[in-house]
């Protein structure tokens, strides 16, 4: 029992993880990863747009700035070390959009407008594009965490109209990016601030979308519930016409025919109920009738000849097995109806078993019993009479001799202890496919038994004699061969009493 609760408690905390990820979570999530990668695209491709023309702003303004001073400033050649300086500090000071640092090669020569005559943001790439490019070329840099632009200027020779030649001075311009990296930080807080509260705001709408999804499923849910409960009569309201709406209009048919079914099945359960009643009722007089000529013949039957005494006792047999029949069928319809009550009172159930076979002459080496004496439940003396009949006699005709009836109790925790009643034969047991339908109406599991004694349905209504006590009975095969019936009723049988009466 233990492991039951376990299994509970394994369950509820499915059900609990189901329900924190549930519909409404998984759309929520949808809709927050869906805002997400919206606003982080958006901004991703403006912040991108915005670094890339504020930077090619001012890398812009610095190479056209660079390039029309260097050609307008004058170079004698071969180039001297001497005044070098003076000119780099004059391009210098003419700095756009900031400052510059200007540094010149000529050949051995190294000078510049600061105080190093040689940069250590200059990289090999920018010298060898500077002497591979006359119009010059640029590039970015990040020096110790630092942005700059560096602007190579090689001065050229015109030749002709449309001919140069490379003077071998080059001229370098660096100039630091702080305030377009401040900028650009501020735009990636900017976007990265705009878009958390963006994210906050866009759960209202995803609340509303969510609310408006949830509700039909919600609607559905209830409806379904009910639907298991009986209420078929339950049905969704229609609104809008997405798909929504169609899988309620939907359910709603399906509904409406599952309730037309059902309601034709149990019309149909009724008149064949009521039919198989009135008809049970009808014959039990000329059955009656039938019965007591059949009994004088029975006696006269000795002073037949042969061959007509042979005939009056097969009548005689085969009126029996439908008054047999006749009276089962009554007795299974009175069940189907909810009319079938529990008369319970404290017996001696050993007591019980004995005066059942007694009363059968199932006193012979065919019958082996177990039966201790002192064990008291309340039982319904006559319904537990069928019961024991039905499951002893089932055992001699279809199993084998000696047929044992054993008694015994056992403790359950929780739950009263309980009456365990044992019917084993020694025949060659249940065949493995009859088990599942051993307690059906009208089943028998030798096909080749259609005409034998029994009516069909003796373990049926031994099956609803011990669901009245509020017990269970189970049927199988012992190790040894033979097959073993188990009627399991609680001992304190007030309970039970009072769940077999309402049943």
């Amino acid at each position: 029992m233990s492991s039951g609760r376990g299994d509970g408690g394994g369950r509820g905390g499915d059900r609990a993880r189901v329900r924190a990820f549930g519909l409404r979570t998984r759309l929520l999530l949808a809709f927050l990863l869906v805002a997400a990668v919206s606003a982080g695209t958006t901004a991703a491709l403006t912040y991108r747009e915005a670094r890339n023309s504020l930077l090619e702003t001012a890398q812009d303004t610095a190479v056209t700035s660079f390039r029309d001073h260097v050609q307008q400033t004058a170079f004698s050649l071969p180039v001297q070390e001497e005044g070098m300086e003076e000119v780099l500090r004059d391009i210098a000071r003419k700095g756009k959009p900031h400052p510059w640092v200007v540094f010149a090669e000529y050949g051995s020569l190294r000078a510049s407008s600061g105080e190093n005559p040689v940069s250590t943001v200059i990289t090999p790439e920018l010298r060898r594009a500077a002497r591979a490019k006359p119009h010059g070329s640029f590039e970015r840099v990040v020096k110790d965490g630092v942005p700059y632009l560096t602007i190579a200027m090689p001065t050229v020779f015109k030749t002709g109209p449309y001919s140069e030649l490379p003077s071998g001075l080059v001229l370098y311009a660096v100039m630091r990016m702080t305030d377009e990296q401040v900028n650009v930080d501020a735009l990636l807080m900017a976007g990265r601030d705009g878009a958390l509260p963006g994210l906050a705001v866009s759960l209202i709408p995803g609340l509303i979308a969510a609310r408006s999804v949830l509700r039909p499923v919600r609607k559905l849910r209830e409806a379904a519930r009910n639907m298991g409960s009986g209420r078929l009569d339950t049905r969704i309201p229609v609104r809008g016409s997405d798909e929504l709406a169609d899988l309620a209009h939907t359910f709603n048919e399906s509904a409406g025919q599952l309730e037309r079914s059902v309601r034709e099945l149990r019309e149909a359960e009724e008149r064949a109920r009521r039919f198989a009643s009135d008809v049970s009722h009808e014959l039990r007089t000329p059955l009656a009738g039938m019965l007591a000529v059949t009994e004088v013949l029975d006696e006269d039957a000795d002073g037949l000849d042969a061959d007509t005494a042979r005939a009056v006792r097969l009548v005689s047999a085969e009126t029996g097995k439908l008054a047999v029949l006749v009276e089962d069928l009554m007795e299974i319809s009175r069940f189907d109806a909810r009319a079938a009550e529990l008369n319970a009172d404290e017996v001696d159930v050993a007591e019980a078993i004995r005066k059942t076979l007694d009363n059968r002459h199932w006193t012979d080496d065919r019958i082996r019993t177990e039966l201790p004496d002192g064990i008291r439940a309340r039982l319904d003396p006559r319904r537990f009479d069928v019961v024991i009949a039905n499951l002893v006699g089932n055992a001699l005709r279809h199993g084998g001799a000696p047929v044992t009836v054993r008694l015994r109790t056992e403790a359950r925790s929780p739950g009263p202890p309980v009456l365990i009643t044992d019917v084993a034969d020694s025949g060659p047991g249940i065949r493995p496919e009859a088990l599942p339908h051993i307690f059906d109406r009208f089943y028998k599991a030798d096909a080749a038994r259609t005409r034998s004694a029994g009516s069909g349905l003796g373990l049926a209504i031994t099956l609803e004699n011990v669901k009245l006590h509020g017990g269970t009975i189970h049927a199988g095969n012992r190790p040894g061969g033979g097959a073993v019936f188990a009627v399991e009723i609680p001992l304190h049988a007030e309970d039970a009493e009072g769940e077999g009466a309402g049943g």
